[in-house]
């Protein structure tokens, strides 16, 4: 599978189970070949508007049956997705535009007045769904090769400005085809769709699923932030494999309901460090498997996975196939056995680099001192547990993980900063107690007029949500 691409491991699924249940949304079901038929029309709709390898196209949607013939259609097409998350600030929207220089955007009707005005064609998919009905529903000639690029998605920057990871094909499908063996993802499960395709955990929900026949099952645009809705989905649409950060795990667990999920057979949390009491309180109260993943956007997904164990230390794992992880001191040392260094990771996962970054990808990508090809350095600190296992003991710089959301302190300070009437900033994030993380900013004004509440709306305009204290 590594010589193929994404929607060539999807079209061997339509080929061999047309009629199995490929995505499920609200009541709405299409079957693979339906899918596989709509993907197409799409991809030589996207030709004619001269998409190909390296084309990167832009998809403003929410999540429906149409972001997911979206996503095909630009990969059959032969270019790579750019996501553009309906909850970010119109500001961000444009910094992610103009960097990305994307010159097509597929939306629904509902958000076209949201994105910023650049110049790229918006197509509709819901509103000019019969012109693209009239492109033909077959394969189209593949053009793709493993080391294109399959999709291109923003992270936090320290600079004030998101930088753009870019994953090739060859790296995600090594992680997808390592996982859906590794979990036993098989036609007869049921994954549930819950990430924003703004995080890179999408990626995995939504490819395994369609590359191992399974059926996905699409929650509503905001259904991540409703537990009693995410738990009455998963009941009633029998879902055996749901994937989350360890704090919505804890809610998840905290509801009454959640005992009725014996359908689940699977848990996979990752984006945040899993705690030992959070891992001793699945086991009480589920009777399935968890596993703990690791591995930033720079790594194709994942990178490292353990499979839980109650009562036992809390570790990240072992590698996947083809990924070598190093922990190295500051001279690029290996360190030993239960010595903290910095987490590098290499072999067939790594990204190509940042979009228009060629500084930032040479710090942060660099030669490899002990095989061929890159090391990333990811800024994590790590040690090797005597049993083999790696064990993650949190971040060496200014980046921090708030519900699993990575965010970099000095873009929001830069942010913050360039207010007129701000003199100089600090942004932390806080403890208050072991389950209550948030962020905060000290600040020295140049107007003693400033309240936290002009600054809460400056910093709404430009920043997502998440990312305002």
């Amino acid at each position: 599978p590594l010589d193929k691409s994404l929607h060539q491991l999807f079209e061997e699924q339509v080929a061999q189970n047309p009629q199995g249940i490929a995505v499920i949304f609200e009541g709405q079901k299409l079957t693979y070949q339906q899918l596989n038929n709509r993907g197409n029309q799409l991809a030589h709709c996207l030709r004619d508007k001269g998409v190909g390898p390296e084309s990167l196209v832009g998809i403003f949607m929410e999540r429906s049956l149409e972001m997911v013939i979206g996503l095909l259609g630009i990969l059959k097409a032969g270019g790579a997705y750019v996501p553009l998350d309906p909850d970010y600030p119109t500001e961000r929207l444009g910094d992610i535009l103009s960097d990305s220089g994307v010159s097509l955007v597929l939306t629904q009707e509902s958000l076209g007045d949201f994105l910023p005005q650049t110049g790229a064609e918006l197509l509709c998919l819901d509103r000019d769904w019969e012109k693209i009905a009239t492109y033909s529903p077959e394969n189209p000639f593949n053009l793709t090769t493993p080391e294109n690029l399959a999709y291109v998605i923003y992270t936090s920057g320290s600079t004030g400005k998101p930088k753009g990871v870019m994953n090739i094909h060859r790296g995600i499908c090594n992680t997808l085809t390592y996982t859906i063996g590794h979990y036993n993802i098989t036609s007869e499960d049921r994954i549930l769709q819950i990430i924003s395709l703004s995080f890179d955990g999408s990626v995995w929900e939504i490819f395994s699923s369609l590359m191992s026949g399974a059926s996905l099952v699409v929650a509503k645009p905001d259904g991540y932030k409703d537990i009693d809705y995410l738990i009455d989905l998963i009941v009633q649409e029998q879902v055996t494999y749901f994937t989350c950060v360890p704090s919505i795990l804890r809610v998840f667990l905290q509801h009454p309901k959640s005992k009725d999920c014996h359908c689940l057979k699977r848990v996979i949390v990752g984006g945040e460090a899993l705690s030992y009491e959070l891992n001793q309180r699945f086991f009480q109260q589920l009777n399935c498997e968890l596993y703990n993943a690791y591995g930033p956007t720079e790594v194709a997904v994942e990178t490292t996975i353990w499979c839980c164990q109650p009562n036992s230390q809390i570790s990240i794992g072992t590698p996947i196939a083809n990924a070598q992880v190093y922990i190295l001191d500051s001279y690029l040392q290996p360190v030993p056995i239960g010595v903290a260094g910095e987490l590098h990771i290499g072999g067939m996962g790594l990204a190509r680099g940042y979009l228009n970054r060629l500084e930032l990808t040479q710090e942060k990508f660099i030669s490899n001192p002990f095989a061929q090809g890159k090391l990333y350095k990811t800024g994590d600190l790590a040690r090797y547990l005597p049993e083999g296992n790696i064990e993650y003991l949190g971040r060496i710089d200014n980046q921090v993980k708030l519900r699993g959301l990575r965010i970099e302190l000095g873009e929001i300070q830069t942010v913050l900063e360039t207010h007129p009437n701000v003199e100089q900033t600090v942004v932390i994030m806080r403890e208050d107690s072991l389950y209550n993380q948030r962020l905060v900013a000290y600040v020295i004004r140049k107007n003693s007029l400033l309240t936290p509440q002009d600054l809460r709306r400056f910093l709404q305009q430009q920043l997502p949500a998440y990312m305002v204290p």
